[in-house]
């Protein structure tokens, strides 16, 4: 039995993935729709870890003129049964190859040092041209000043134009620009405060090398959004959007469902196909059905090591969700309903706007519909051109999104209440107010995003939350009481003064919130949970019973034993 080939957890550069003879799905016909094109400037978007960095390198292994020939390693490949038309490309130019994920600094300066970093790497990697004798003695001296870091700040603004002409003069080739990942340091200023600063250099370090550079032949950049032309790309009359709506590169990041089908029956796991298909499956970039290839990647990695695991979730991990974490945050009633029908498994309907600005973005606008869509947190499911634009019909695409959104709620409920603090619900429950614990219960109801309304361990979870925290009780959940298992156990410390027992239900309307508090109350009774912790020496135990429907709960106290 042939050995298998390694799974590629993290592998990102297409030469060590080929030498190390890794797992590889072939991606290569790219590199054809590329020459088809013939854009001079293009810009493909892609949610995070979607096979963006691995296939610039790909692309940069391709087209770069080396001093050992790169040719073998798209031996036996797809691009290589696509003739001589597309091969003579191969090994052809110089080529600048920036990645901008790291950027991401907590303020400019740090940001703009780590971008001088990656500047003073890529100069060094093509030192030989200062072995050429056709460069100008300013061009020669500033691109001595770059690598030794002794460059004037101002001299990065333009940095890319001055390595793409004296690549051109070196090598009598145009250059190949490629920018990865190129709205990491935009997201991250936005979030840290110095976007404007940010937009401003990236701006001029934009045009510089990509407007009206006659050493320019052709460029790439990817990231996850369009920035608005108006803000990053401006003038630039040649630039090609791609992004996850079209069709055009649909196939090339992520995983098809006859590579996730391959790839399974390679290592034996096609039994598992239909959990990863509903955790890690849902995505539709133009007309095709992607998996979410880093969670596909991880998950069978696990799976050949041996673990007997069941999916989980690793994309998310791996991104930034503070974008979710503001909009559940600072939602309005409006934009809440919509996050609510989202997670109850619904669709909604919002006009999509491709060129986004971060300082624009509004949580209670459409553009949050449109980052979260274009970002991967939205699958687009239907369009509908109106004359307001384009309206689309958007779903959480699968079992791991859908952890985003509830681990986020829940993070930001515990948040709202460690902030806002529950003493006054605690103090009415334990003073025997049942109108003013309603009151108290009602009014978070109100604040909180809910989720599952149809399960009753969604409000159970809710009010646990609630009434955790609160010094020198314990909250006990699902505790075994008397003949059963209480809901929600509240016990006092040290001297044992009190006790409280809460049986939770749901109503599946409004005018049956009485009737399931009854319910309840008769089942602390029936099950003796009051009656256990007498027993244990609680000199007074109260009951509640405790009904939700909605956004709407009805509290009824019952009887109140005592030693």
């Amino acid at each position: 039995m042939p050995k298998r080939k390694p799974i590629p957890v993290g592998v990102e550069d297409f030469k060590r993935l080929v030498d190390k003879e890794y797992y590889f799905i072939d991606k290569t016909l790219m590199i054809k729709d590329i020459i088809d094109c013939r854009d001079t400037i293009s810009l493909i978007t892609r949610p995070r870890r979607f096979g963006k960095t691995l296939n610039m390198s790909m692309i940069q292994r391709f087209f770069e003129k080396t001093d050992e020939s790169n040719a073998y390693l798209f031996k036996n490949l797809k691009i290589s049964e696509e003739g001589e038309e597309y091969l003579r490309y191969q090994g052809r130019y110089p080529v600048i190859t920036i990645s901008l994920k790291s950027v991401k600094q907590p303020d400019y300066k740090q940001a703009f040092t780590e971008f001088k970093n990656i500047i003073i790497n890529e100069f060094g990697r093509h030192r030989k041209v200062l072995k050429c004798d056709d460069l100008l003695p300013a061009d020669k001296k500033k691109f001595e000043a770059i690598i030794s870091d002794e460059a004037d700040d101002s001299v990065y603004n333009t940095s890319l134009h001055l390595l793409s002409r004296c690549l051109k003069e070196f090598y009598k080739e145009n250059v190949i620009v490629l920018i990865d990942e190129y709205d990491v340091p935009l997201e991250n200023s936005y979030f840290c405060g110095y976007y404007d600063k940010m937009v401003s250099f990236i701006r001029s370090v934009f045009e510089s090398v990509l407007k009206t550079n006659p050493s320019l032949e052709f460029a790439i950049l990817t990231g996850c959004l369009r920035i608005s032309k108006e803000s990053i790309f401006t003038g630039l009359n040649n630039l090609r959007v791609y992004p996850i709506t079209e069709i055009e590169f649909s196939q090339y990041f992520g995983f098809t469902q006859a590579e996730v089908e391959k790839l399974a029956m390679e290592y034996d796991l096609s039994d598992r196909l239909p959990e990863m298909k509903k955790w890690y499956d849902g995505y539709l970039f133009g007309k095709t059905e992607i998996y979410n290839p880093w969670s596909i990647i991880q998950y069978i990695s696990s799976a050949v090591a041996g673990n007997e695991i069941s999916c989980k979730p690793y994309w998310i991990n791996t991104s930034s969700n503070s974008i979710v974490h503001e909009l559940v945050s600072k939602s309005n009633e409006q934009t809440k309903k919509k996050i609510e029908a989202l997670i109850a498994g619904e669709s909604i309907k919002a006009q999509i706007n491709e060129n986004t600005v971060y300082s624009d973005i509004n949580v209670n606008s459409n553009d949050i519909w449109s980052f979260l869509l274009f970002t991967g947190y939205l699958k687009q499911i239907s369009t509908e051109f109106t004359g307001r634009g384009t309206i689309s019909e958007m779903v959480i695409p699968n079992v791991e999104v859908m952890t985003v959104y509830e681990n986020t709620i829940m993070r930001w409920f515990e948040e709202s209440v460690q902030r806002e603090g529950t003493t006054k619900l605690f103090e009415a429950m334990l003073n025997e107010e049942p109108e003013k614990l309603e009151d108290e219960i009602c009014g978070w109801l109100r604040k909180s995003i809910s989720y599952h309304d149809t399960l009753e361990n969604y409000y159970h979870g809710f009010l646990t939350g609630l009434l955790i925290g609160n010094d020198g009780y314990e909250i006990k959940s699902n505790r075994e009481n008397g003949d059963g298992r209480t809901d929600i156990t509240v016990c006092e410390y040290s001297q044992r003064k009190k006790a409280v027992v809460i049986e939770v239900k749901l109503a599946d309307s409004f005018e049956k919130l009485d009737l399931q508090c009854d319910k309840a109350l008769e089942q602390i009774k029936d099950k003796r949970y009051s009656t256990q912790l007498i027993d244990e020496r609680y000199k007074k135990v109260i009951s509640y019973g405790i009904a939700f429907s909605g956004k709407s709960c009805k509290v009824k106290m019952g009887e109140t034993l005592m030693i």
